[in-house]
């Protein structure tokens, strides 16, 4: 899920979120509190859902370098 998923604009050590990807923010969509970021990262696309004023704290746009951080309790594999 988006909501799952956290962004930091660098590697982050001392987490135990151990899921951390780099990527590149595609699009940023704003409304109201919440924003959305869409992050190309290797093999695929997703999407965070943060606030508002963390998208602005970090000073996001399309083209920006993040690191998307994914608890591995939130990935699910499937086959296809």
């Amino acid at each position: 899920m988006a909501t799952e998923v956290a962004l930091a604009t660098g590697p982050v050590e001392g987490l135990s979120i151990r899921n951390q990807l780099p990527g590149t923010v595609t699009a940023v969509s704003t409304g109201g509190a919440m924003a959305g970021a869409r992050v190309t990262v290797d093999g695929g696309e997703l999407t965070a859902v943060i606030t508002a004023d963390a998208c602005s704290d970090l000073g996001l746009a399309e083209g920006s370098s993040v690191v998307a951080l994914i608890k591995s309790t939130e990935v699910s594999l499937a086959t296809t």
